[in-house]
């Protein structure tokens, strides 16, 4: 499942109010009492307007994208496949931006991240592969991505192809194979050009301990 909900906000406020809107739900989560519940429910109100103000989306819309889900807020899980071949890279273009980016997208509930990455290759791409090394665990926030609703973080395995064929799909209008010196125009909200070719040093030097923030 690819990062759909993309509600892209530019504000340098954004990290205050996901931090409401995360303590908010928490609260919402824990607190029985009504009269705090009402605070949280008035913290949510002002805090999506905030964003609001700095958004093309509605303080409504920001609402129901954020509480798609209840309970203690944790940041969400975005899983990466990187594919070589010939010192080729393996991308597809997303639909929803015409962009293109490493295969790959939210991990699903009950998916350990190494199926969730294989999972989202055979969905994007046509081709089966196996996850052979996690080369790297970032937070969104610190790698030159555009400044988006959620807290993410951003987990990438090294992965080889291991049957299949390349086809498209309804979140996938392109499966090519790039030049690492040639890219075409990336969704940089998924990957970027710095994190594909560190990638491809990954790939070249298995052995490499995996990369945290």
């Amino acid at each position: 499942m690819s990062t759909s909900s993309n509600v892209y906000i530019m504000t340098t406020n954004l990290d205050l109010a996901r931090r409401l809107l995360a303590l908010s739900q928490s609260g919402l989560h824990f607190t029985p009492q009504e009269y705090d519940r009402e605070r949280y429910r008035e913290i949510i109100d002002i805090a999506t307007t905030l964003l609001a103000a700095e958004s093309p989306e509605s303080a409504e819309k920001l609402r129901s994208v954020w509480f798609v889900e209840d309970g203690y807020a944790t940041p969400k899980i975005d899983v990466r496949g990187a594919i070589f071949r010939d010192d080729r890279v393996l991308l597809v273009r997303e639909t929803t931006d015409g962009k293109w980016t490493l295969p790959g997208g939210w991990a699903d509930v009950n998916d350990s991240p190494s199926h969730a990455v294989e999972k989202e290759i055979e969905q994007e791409t046509g081709f089966t592969a196996r996850a052979v090394k996690l080369a790297a665990l970032y937070d969104r926030n610190l790698h030159e991505h555009p400044p988006y609703l959620f807290h993410a973080w951003k987990a990438f395995f090294i992965c080889e192809i291991t049957g299949g064929e390349a086809r498209t799909s309804h979140e996938t209008d392109g499966v090519e194979f790039f030049s690492l010196s040639e890219l075409p125009e990336l969704s940089t909200g998924r990957s970027t050009a710095k994190q594909i070719a560190r990638m491809y040093e990954h790939h070249l030097n298995r052995t490499w301990e995996a990369e945290f923030d």
